[in-house]
């Protein structure tokens, strides 16, 4: 013979159920927040490092300008050019 649960029974352990469901979800919610919360630092830290790469390039483009203008101030003045 089957043991069949009451509906006392059941509503308890739904109820305990539905507890232990809310539980879970508040702490996968407070799992993902912190997850987006790494997720935008390393996507700042990833373009903050873009951006100084961008201004190295930029800073090394405009030194070589300015040394291929010197060197050829330097060979019109020595005659060369």
């Amino acid at each position: 013979m089957t043991y069949e649960k009451t509906t006392r029974e059941l509503v308890y352990e739904t109820n305990r159920d539905v507890k232990w469901i809310c539980r879970t979800l508040a702490r996968i919610e407070a799992q993902d927040e912190a997850v987006e919360d790494r997720l935008r630092a390393l996507e700042g830290w990833r373009a903050e490092k873009a951006g100084e790469e961008r201004r190295a390039s930029a800073i090394g483009a405009g030194a070589g300008g300015i040394v291929g203008g010197a060197v050829a101030v330097i060979l019109r003045v020595m005659g060369g050019g």
